[in-house]
């Protein structure tokens, strides 16, 4: 397993397009992908649009993803350059 910390860049912060583009580009995986907040702790499908949706992302908010099979580092590397990069919002 591969787990990376990462922060929500974007003003907007995770809203249906990021979430959008992020389970898209989860989907491209076959690892297993996994989010976690830590306030309340919860844990959601990477893969899932309503289970991101879920967390109420915003702009400063630490989430960990993790990834788990044959493509994980790729999967990791994927994720967390996609939501560093605000998702191409500005």
């Amino acid at each position: 397993m591969v787990t990376k910390n990462t922060v929500i860049r974007n003003e907007s912060g995770f809203h249906i397009r990021p979430a959008q583009l992020f389970t898209e580009q989860a989907a491209k995986f076959q690892s297993a992908i996994k989010v976690t907040i830590q306030d309340p702790h919860t844990v959601v499908d990477g893969k899932s649009i309503l289970g991101l949706m879920t967390l109420g992302l915003t702009k400063g908010k630490e989430i960990t993803i993790s990834a788990e099979g044959s493509d994980e580092a790729d999967a990791i590397e994927a994720l967390i350059s996609l939501v560093d990069s605000g998702f191409g919002e500005a």
